[in-house]
Formats: structure tokens, C-alpha cells, sequence
């Protein structure tokens, strides 16, 4: 296992596309009774929910505090890995490493700096030196980049092209004095892209102050899932239309335009926290299928219709967060893919 700041030039690094094949998906264990208060318990039983619903996919290792592994153990059960390693938080996809392959075959992984968000929440020191600790219980090669970025800031189709907000990864509170064509290089340097197609964001939201992943995610190279609201009148709307427009007037990397599958938002669900992501497409790609989150409610029938439509060949299984997503995020947020 190697550790550097620059790329090995002599191999070329990919990020793979999250439909491409995964080894495993990695889940963090919740814990802080401080943050999630009286919700922690069922916060818990979805996040075991989510895991066996992936773990009839593919593999899956949930990271758990030490002092809390065996409780994570006893009640995820069998077949689920429990790896015990420092965090202070549950949100992997943010935390965690951003997998890579490598041209000769190997695994490689991007350690990003992490402040929760903006020093949203504290402490965050564990979950800053995760993705490094999960790479090297993989044995993967540990890139560590200067940057402030979590992976819902990431939508990659493995062909070279990124997209990203500037409201996150340009925002003060993640890389003051930086700007935006250096954040853009080091996401070009750090994961072998050749195209960064920069969306305006989402000034609204107050937690991750706009990730990608609340918006749209790739279903193949050049054909992209994004949400919408039917309601013309509604704020939230017009900004995802914002940003579709955004998208609309530029190509990948190779020159395509976008092929765009419209999934609404779970716009008929009342939000109950100022930090609710009301998502569908905030859902996590596995080996065969879709693991997506549902909310009882028939804007729920017409996502699942819509990604039925987006990835036939696949299996799609819902499960019910409504316990996570006042805390900001849904399924995606609490999930990593590693590339097979």
C-alpha cells in the first residue's frame, strides 16, 4: 500500500462509473446518541434495512465505532462485515473514500480533506482520516489531496467526465482563497478526469449546501437521471431546473450532449426538519440492482417507474429512511461503492 500527494504518472487511475461492477458497498454504523437524540434507534434498524437490502446484491462492510461494533454486530447479523475503526459520524458516501482503479489492475482510492460540511458538526477529525483507513484495510494505494470535497459532490461516468456544483465545492466554508479553476484541476488530477461540467448548485440547502446527489447521477455515459418539480410555483423546483439548464448547454467529455430521464422529487412529502432531502434519486446503485428510498407516498410510484424505465436490467427493492432524511441525506449519502 503506497501513500502520495501526486498520481503515479506510469499508471493511468479511472474513476469508474457507479453502475459499473462493485466489489462491496461500504455503510458507516450510526452512533451519536448526541446528534440524532431519541431518532438514533430507528436511524439504526434503517440502516440495517439498507444493508441487507444491498447485501442481496453484493457484499457489504459497515465501518462501526469500535466501542459500538458489536452492538452493530448483533443487530445487523449475518452476512453483513462489521469493520471496527475510528468515525464520528454515519455518512460514508461524504466521509469515505472515492475508489479508483488502476490501469495495472489495482485498487486506488482519493483520501479528501472532510469538515462536516463546513464545520457543521463537530468532532469530524475521525471521519477526516477515514478514507484513509478504509483504503488501507484494502490494501489500496491512498491519494491525499488538498481539497475539502465529499463524494455527494461527485457524479462521474467513467468515461472522463465529472459533474459538480459550485455551491459546495466552491463554497467558502470548504475551500476558502481557492478558486474555481483550481478546485476544478485538482478534481482533474486527483481522478484521472478530462472534463469537469459545473452546475450552479442549491443556495438552500443548509446541510450539504447543494451535493449532485441530490439532484441528478449518471445511468450510463452520456445519459443522465435528473429530479424535478411538477409544481411551477415551487422554489426548490426552479432551482432544479436552474441547474438543468446548466446542464443542457454543455457536453461530456467526449462531446455528447446529455440524454436526460426525469425523475421527480418526493414532492408530495412534508419535510420535517430544515435539512429534509426529499430525494429519490439519492439512491444506491448495487451489482443487478437499485436500492431506493420510499416515503409511502404516489410521487413515490412515478421515481420508481422512472428508474425502472432508466435501468430495466435491474432489480429495483425500496426501503423506508424516513428516519435519515431529516438528518440531510438518503440512501446514496449513507453508502460507497468500491469498484470491482
Amino acid at each position: 500500500m503506497d501513500t502520495k500527494a501526486w498520481p503515479d504518472t506510469a499508471v493511468k487511475l479511472r474513476r469508474p462509473g457507479e453502475f459499473e461492477p462493485h466489489a462491496k458497498t461500504w455503510m458507516a454504523w450510526p452512533h451519536r446518541q448526541d446528534l440524532y437524540g431519541d431518532r438514533l434507534p430507528a436511524m439504526q434498524q434503517a440502516y440495517a434495512d439498507v444493508a441487507r437490502a444491498i447485501a442481496d446484491f453484493e457484499h457489504v462492510s459497515m465501518v462501526a465505532h469500535p466501542d459500538h461494533a458489536d452492538g452493530a454486530r448483533a443487530h445487523l447479523g449475518q452476512g453483513i462485515d462489521v469493520v471496527a475503526l475510528p468515525i464520528d459520524d454515519c455518512w460514508i458516501r461524504d466521509s469515505g473514500p472515492t475508489f479508483l482503479k488502476r490501469s495495472d489492475g489495482g485498487l486506488a482510492g482519493v483520501s479528501w480533506r472532510f469538515n462536516a460540511w463546513g464545520r457543521k458538526h463537530e468532532p469530524f477529525d475521525a471521519d477526516d482520516a477515514l478514507a484513509g483507513n478504509v483504503l488501507a484495510h484494502e490494501g489500496a494505494e491512498i491519494l491525499r489531496s488538498f481539497l475539502f470535497c465529499e463524494g455527494g459532490s461527485l457524479a462521474c461516468d467513467g468515461e472522463g467526465t465529472l459533474i459538480a456544483t459550485e455551491t459546495s465545492l466552491l463554497h467558502p466554508n470548504r475551500n476558502p482563497g481557492l478558486s474555481k479553476a483550481w478546485v476544478e484541476q485538482e478534481l482533474l488530477r486527483m481522478l484521472g478526469l478530462k472534463k469537469v461540467v459545473w452546475l450552479p448548485g442549491d443556495p438552500l440547502d443548509l446541510e450539504t449546501d447543494g451535493h449532485v446527489d441530490g439532484m441528478c447521477c449518471f445511468v450510463k455515459p452520456g445519459v443522465v437521471m435528473f429530479e424535478y418539480n411538477p409544481d411551477p410555483a415551487d422554489l426548490h423546483g426552479r432551482i432544479l431546473a436552474d441547474n438543468l439548464a446548466a446542464l443542457n448547454s454543455q457536453t461530456d467529455a467526449r462531446g455528447r450532449r446529455f440524454e436526460v430521464i426525469p425523475i421527480p422529487e418526493a414532492y408530495d412529502v412534508e419535510a420535517t426538519s430544515e435539512v429534509f432531502a426529499r430525494s429519490y434519486i439519492n439512491f444506491a446503485l448495487t451489482n443487478g440492482g437499485v436500492v431506493m428510498p420510499t416515503f409511502g407516498r404516489p410521487s413515490g410510484e412515478e421515481a420508481k417507474a422512472a428508474v425502472a424505465r432508466a435501468f430495466p436490467e435491474r432489480r429495483i427493492v425500496t426501503v423506508d429512511v424516513g428516519a435519515v432524511v431529516p438528518a440531510g441525506g438518503a440512501i446514496h449519502c449513507i453508502t460507497q461503492e468500491q469498484p470491482l
